[in-house]
């Protein structure tokens, strides 16, 4: 089994002093990768522009998107982004990619919304658009994350990936796009083995998108707390949420226990977790970091 690797997801910059302090504080706590996501709507920045300033002003984590939006853009225009970026960041850029799954986002920017078979297709496309134009301009291509639940995205993922992304999420049957419920532990299980079967012998790494950390002594009160709170959709029964992979709750030492316990299960070595968390999550990556 591989060692752990963590890290944080920044939803949003704020001012310029405030995401210096942010990529410094999470390279001070020891988290080896700092990502952003590609979101529009107030408050949201373009993911490139802020990793190069996070390039900047820290010297060891690396840096990437978790993911691109790819269906957003003309792959000519982002194939330079990223680039240019890459260049900037002196290989320590991971390019992550995605299909896109927010309708309303398309929507604002005027794009049409294509159904998913259609946005996967354009991500296989810019595949070997990307690593063509990375060769024309004599640049590595960066380390590759694709991210998904879909049969579509995992298969591109076991063909292209260095590194696998789940997030555990699916689109609620009869909702707007974008209205997500948890997959359990078993439902995990099997795209998991889905992506292996496909994958095959290549070497990828496994990284899971944690949805909540909360260390507490009562397990089962923040499982049903969380339920309350994503108003009992996330999952039928609140008892399945202790064992589901994209929530971590106990102790720091139960914590522990259970990134390794689903590294034996599920293979994930690369653990995400969201800005809030930054400072919760920080002592178990410590107790981990000792263990290794």
């Amino acid at each position: 089994m591989g060692k752990f690797k963590f890290g944080v997801s920044f939803r949003e910059i704020g001012s310029r002093d405030s995401w210096i302090a942010k990529c410094r504080r999470a390279e001070e706590l020891g988290y080896d990768v700092i990502t952003v996501p590609d979101h529009l709507g107030t408050g949201r920045f373009a993911p490139f522009p802020v990793l190069a300033m996070a390039a900047a002003v820290t010297e060891r984590p690396r840096l990437g998107t978790l993911v691109s939006n790819v269906p957003f853009y003309n792959l000519a225009l982002f194939a330079r982004e990223a680039s240019s970026t890459a260049a900037l960041l002196d290989g320590r850029l991971d390019l992550g990619l995605g299909s896109g799954h927010m309708k309303r986002e398309f929507d604002d920017a005027g794009l049409p919304w294509q159904k998913a078979s259609a946005r996967i297709g354009y991500l296989a496309e810019s595949l070997d658009y990307l690593r063509n134009h990375f060769d024309d301009e004599g640049l590595t291509m960066p380390r590759l994350l694709i991210a998904g639940n879909s049969d579509g995205v995992l298969g591109l993922a076991a063909e292209h990936a260095d590194v696998v992304g789940f997030a555990g999420l699916r689109q609620q049957p009869g909702k707007p796009p974008g209205t997500f419920q948890l997959d359990n532990a078993e439902a995990m299980d099997e795209r998991v083995a889905y992506f292996r079967a496909r994958a095959g012998a290549r070497d990828v790494e496994y990284n899971m998108l944690v949805q909540h950390v909360e260390v507490t002594g009562h397990r089962q009160r923040a499982a049903e707390a969380w339920h309350e709170k994503t108003e009992r959709s996330a999952v039928p029964d609140a008892r399945e949420l202790l064992d589901a992979p994209q929530l971590l709750l106990g102790t720091v030492e139960e914590i522990a226990g259970q990134l390794e316990e689903r590294r034996k299960r599920y293979g994930f070595t690369y653990i995400t977790v969201f800005e809030p968390m930054l400072e919760t999550f920080a002592p178990v990556l410590k107790t981990v970091s000792r263990r290794q």
